[in-house]
């Protein structure tokens, strides 16, 4: 099969050079061409336009910041895609926006699947990413095989729906545990603990988390880089909170934590590393959270 890719941005570059390793034959489109250069120099070729991909791949990939984005995108490629091809949506976004379009490709002749991603930029690049996939059995059966080349664990939750609010719900998740992991060492650090042994302290105890083992790390540098901005971080609590509402599910701790992170980004700017949300304490108590040995950024191995 011959794979269509769309959205090379900090993700999707990493997603897409994976699918090429894993002797996928695959094509590219991005709106900075220079956002390309890895993929190409992995073995992928370029196509000029979404359209142009569309019409020449088995499968269109769409890796993208928003959902406006995915539809601008889509208005185009889909008229443009051959009936039995595919549309495999790894954004994040909202189920109703995705299966709209879905709506679209099945008059088409074309199927969809919704495959957002999670575990983190760093684990993307090592291809041991999670891929949350929602979509006809038949279908994720069919290109199972690229997802594995993309993700270390893929898993079936259902239909769009399903897969959509399963992606929103644990970014929730991380977003409220590294405002806590912040207040945490911020504790210790005005305790007068060593940083460096609090880190260890708290990864080897019940109130560790997955955030802690990574994003703590570049807070302790002081890069604050996690490949994940506020602005992605706003978008997906907005989603947190309108599907909390649309199911009848009050999130007292989603609420606080997207009040949090739009103070974050009013205070640091909408391109800001979502982890500099931790700066806001820093900033209130004039104390860096800061330790010694820790990385710039996560590599394959953190």
């Amino acid at each position: 099969m011959r794979y269509g890719f769309i959205g090379l941005g900090h993700l999707g570059k990493h997603l897409a050079v994976n699918l090429v390793r894993g002797g996928f034959e695959v094509a590219v489109h991005d709106l900075d061409r220079a956002a390309a250069e890895g993929v190409l120099a992995a073995g992928a070729t370029w196509a000029a336009t979404s359209a142009e991909l569309a019409r020449s791949c088995d499968a269109l990939i769409t890796c993208l910041p928003s959902p406006k984005a995915t539809a601008t995108v889509m208005n185009v490629a889909l008229p443009a895609m051959r009936r039995g091809t595919a549309w495999i949506e790894m954004s994040t976004n909202d189920f109703a926006e995705v299966e709209a379009l879905a709506s679209r490709a099945s008059a088409g002749g074309i199927d969809t699947l919704t495959c957002p991603v999670t575990g983190g930029v760093h684990l993307a690049e090592a291809g041991e990413v999670t891929v949350l996939v929602g979509g006809a059995p038949a279908v994720f059966e069919r290109h199972k095989p690229a997802l594995q080349a993309m993700g270390g664990k893929v898993i079936h939750l259902g239909g769009i729906e399903q897969a959509a609010v399963t992606k929103v719900v644990t970014n929730m998740l991380a977003f409220i545990h590294l405002i806590a992991v912040g207040e945490a060492m911020m504790l210790c650090a005005k305790a007068g603990v060593d940083l460096r042994a609090a880190f260890d302290a708290i990864a080897a105890s019940s109130g560790n988390s997955f955030v802690h083992e990574t994003e703590s790390k570049v807070i302790l540098n002081g890069s604050y880089d996690i490949g994940f901005t506020m602005d992605l971080a706003c978008k997906d609590a907005d989603f947190a909170l309108e599907f909390g509402r649309r199911f009848g599910v009050p999130l007292r701790m989603g609420e606080l934590m997207q009040q949090i992170f739009l103070e974050g980004r009013a205070r640091y700017g909408g391109s800001a590393w979502s982890s500099m949300i931790v700066k806001l304490l820093e900033d209130a108590v004039q104390t860096p959270l800061r330790a010694p040995g820790f990385p710039e950024r996560l590599g394959p191995n953190d």
